[in-house]
């Protein structure tokens, strides 16, 4: 039988579809991998072709594409449960892509160290800050009833909020007194003399040479670190954003809230990893610490660098410069980070306490307010600030944090918990006869004790305040 023209017609373009046809591996890559700008094809259960927003399909895939951990508030033990991909807690992947790099004051990553040690690398600042890199991923808090989950995963699933890559400094801000700049070095040339600067004190078992540098202003903090890079505020002392992303990492990857808990290299049977980062730089009596140097921080910068982008604790033997035995010390590392809680108290921007009066001068609050913009940092009001809840009025063990929509670890009730129980780290606070405006500083000192930790948050004080035990850290976060 012979085809009619427009049955020829028809089976030409047939032909020529066939002969165009791809491979899937033939096919372009997708720009971007927003799943609410993507559908894809599927069949219904009638064999019928059909289309469908990939963001439709992805509630079925979390159970797989994501691991975090579930608490219940009413349980006093500090043990979280975990969820999501079992497999996932044991490989995980967003932890282990954080790793020790040397970052230029443009931002750019001239080399990414050695994963299993840094020792036999250039540290001393002369090719870049040693910073740890944070790597983008997505974060999703919930509540449901007495339940808080926090989940986190590599791929944007519906309902997650996206964790822009960050770099955090490997160590305790130092300071190139040459320009002012923070940094985060292992040096201990006098240009980077830490502590106060104590010129005297070389030679000696009090020498700042190598250590951080304290005694400074939220402000100037914030003004140092920005000197880095003229006209960028790229560069920060450490921020209140950066403090939770890494408490959450930290509390997913051991399912704790404790994060004093004793230090356990050893994986369970499951694979996960147990234990904490032990006590930490936080047990020594202030007497003795404030006789020895004025309280001013004594671990060298880089102590532990021999665990590279590892977890781990190391002894540190403080002695006269007799020989004298002093006292020992552990000094913990998370992944690369050294000292991420006690030692020395740091200063946080992007987070300011609005603290007011008990009635009748005052409304009886503390209100928390935050920024993730480093635009927007400021030392006297809460412009372009976000209201996230409000801090407890007292001081004592953290029960609660304000958790909501982005996991606020600031405490909303500091009553009825203690170092073992709930989230084991203590909350220091006071109320004042007329409203203020105050910073926070978290983790404690050398000589918080059990009280330190990831979440022991401190709002005694203005921006402008300086102590001999408050530093920073160092962060990079590239703009977009």
């Amino acid at each position: 039988m012979a085809l009619t023209s427009a049955q020829e017609a028809v089976v030409i373009q047939m032909l020529a579809a066939f002969e165009g046809g791809k491979r899937i591996q033939d096919l372009p890559e997708v720009d971007g991998t927003n799943p609410f700008n993507l559908v894809t094809h599927v069949i219904d259960k009638d064999g019928e072709s059909k289309k469908a927003a990939l963001a439709s399909m992805l509630p079925y895939l979390e159970s797989q594409c994501a691991y975090g951990i579930e608490r219940d508030k009413t349980v006093s033990s500090p043990a979280c449960t975990r969820i999501g991909n079992a497999d996932l807690h044991r490989s995980l992947p967003i932890h282990n892509r954080m790793k020790g790099c040397l970052l230029n004051d443009d931002g750019e990553v001239v080399e990414y160290l050695p994963p299993e040690s840094w020792l036999g690398s250039t540290r001393d600042g002369s090719r870049g800050q040693v910073m740890v890199e944070i790597p983008d991923h997505y974060r999703k808090f919930e509540t449901s009833g007495n339940k808080q989950r926090v989940k986190i995963s590599e791929h944007p699933l519906p309902g997650y909020h996206h964790v822009p890559k960050m770099y955090i400094s490997a160590y305790e801000a130092a300071l190139q007194r040459t320009g002012n700049k923070l940094s985060s070095v292992v040096n201990d040339s006098a240009d980077f003399r830490g502590c106060g600067n104590q010129s005297a004190w070389d030679g000696t078992c009090r020498s700042a040479l190598g250590r951080p540098v304290t005694g400074i202003s939220r402000t100037n903090f914030r003004a140092y670190a920005r000197n880095r890079k003229a006209g960028s505020t790229e560069w920060n002392c450490m921020t209140y954003e950066a403090q939770k992303t890494l408490y959450w990492l930290f509390v997913i990857e051991y399912a704790t809230l404790n994060s004093q808990a004793a230090y356990n290299p050893q994986l369970t049977s499951e694979g996960y990893r147990q234990g904490g980062l032990g006590d930490g730089v936080t047990a020594w009596d202030w007497n003795s610490w404030s006789i020895f140097n004025g309280n001013y921080p004594f671990i060298p910068c880089g102590y532990t660098d021999h665990h590279g982008n590892k977890s781990g604790i190391v002894d540190y033997y403080l002695y006269t410069e007799n020989g004298d035995y002093i006292d020992t010390f552990t000094v913990p590392r998370y992944r690369g980070i050294e000292n991420p809680f006690g030692h020395i108290w740091k200063w946080t921007d992007g987070i300011n306490i609005r603290i007011s009066p008990n009635a009748p001068t005052g409304d009886g609050l503390s209100k928390v307010f935050v920024c993730d913009d480093p635009e927007k940092f400021t030392d006297s009001n809460y412009n372009g600030y976000s209201h996230v809840g409000n801090e407890a009025r007292n001081e004592g063990y953290v029960k609660e944090i304000i958790f909501g929509e982005y996991g606020e670890i600031m405490p909303s009730v500091s009553s009825g918990a203690g170092s073992t129980t709930y989230f084991c780290d203590y909350h220091y606070t006071n109320i004042p006869s007329a409203e203020n405006l105050r910073g926070v500083l978290f983790g404690g000192d050398a000589n918080c004790s059990a009280f330190a930790g990831f979440a022991f948050a401190y709002t005694l004080n203005a921006p402008s305040s300086t102590s001999a035990s408050v530093g920073s850290r160092l962060c990079f976060f590239p703009k977009a």
